[in-house]
């Protein structure tokens, strides 16, 4: 822990406000995720605990507020902040999810492609240049269109949209380290591929994946976001901040504007948290793109 506190790394942390200001907006969210039923009144996802007589209250702060509702509530008299904080830990646990999944695949793929290369390689890249001559939300909303809503469905579809980056960027730097003298040593030492690929390349090639992993979390939010929006993500039952935003814009130009804008700004804060901490990791593990 000493050494962490010393290192350059935690010194470039302390300079940077960007580094600071995303990584408090991450860990709010990790708080939620992690204690968000301790932290709300209300289950918004338990029908007993809702009164219809509740419903559209504006929040707090505003004539005919309730002060139990501090984001005031929905048309089935559900807590915003409890709606919010429940939906957070779904889009979350949905982008960590499909994230490690996607990471798992697109680095053996890439493992694979870059160390064998030949019919191996040309078959996965050609799979990888189709996939990203279409934008990733088209594809995903054709796996939701045919295989149907769900969480599982849509890690589905965010895993089948995000190996392809993994699968590319391990490719590459495989293809470089297969050419260095440590590689061709084990390679004469007599060492069977699987060890020179787990032992030697695999360990050298994760620098840039854990910069990608980061800022892939945001992305996913924003896509499944966008699927549960359209009606193709996760069950109403279920529901993520993006399906919170599109409940709300049902009745937003209603002047129920409250509905909408606070999941759709928790959208922003997280996304915009792994972002500001994604581009400060990637400036500090490759200081070439400073």
């Amino acid at each position: 822990m000493q050494g962490f506190l010393k290192s350059e790394f935690f010194f470039n942390y302390r300079r940077s406000a960007s580094a600071i200001i995303g990584s408090a907006l991450m860990l709010v969210f990790a708080v939620y995720v992690a204690f968000g039923p301790w932290l709300v009144a209300q289950n918004p996802h338990d029908i007993a605990s809702l009164e219809l007589l509740d419903s559209f209250k504006p929040p707090a702060w505003l004539e005919g507020g309730d002060p139990r509702y501090l984001l005031g509530t929905d048309g089935q008299g559900r807590d915003i902040l409890a709606s919010v904080v429940y939906g957070a830990r779904i889009s979350v646990m949905i982008g960590v999810t499909a994230m490690l999944c996607s990471c798992l695949i697109g680095t053996a793929l890439g493992l694979l492609a870059g160390f064998y290369r030949g019919a191996i390689d040309s078959f996965i890249m050609r799979i990888a240049d189709i996939q990203l001559s279409f934008p990733s939300i088209l594809i995903a909303l054709f796996l939701m269109s045919a295989v149907g809503t769900g969480i599982d469905k849509v890690l589905i579809a965010l895993t089948a949209v995000g190996w392809v980056v993994y699968a590319r960027t391990v490719r590459g730097s495989t293809l470089s380290e297969i050419e260095k003298e440590y590689v061709q040593a084990a390679r004469v030492a007599g060492l069977p591929d699987r060890k020179i690929i787990l032992k030697h390349v695999l360990p050298n090639v994760l620098t840039p994946l854990i910069v990608i992993a980061t800022i892939q979390v945001g992305t996913f939010v924003l896509i499944e976001a966008s699927l549960s929006f359209l009606g193709v993500g996760v069950p109403i039952t279920q529901p993520s901040l993006g399906l919170l935003v599109k409940n709300g814009f049902d009745v937003l130009f209603s002047g129920l504007w409250w509905t909408s804008a606070f999941p759709g700004t928790a959208i922003m804060m997280l996304v915009f948290g792994i972002n500001l901490f994604g581009d400060f990791l990637r400036d500090e593990l490759n200081p070439r793109l400073k």
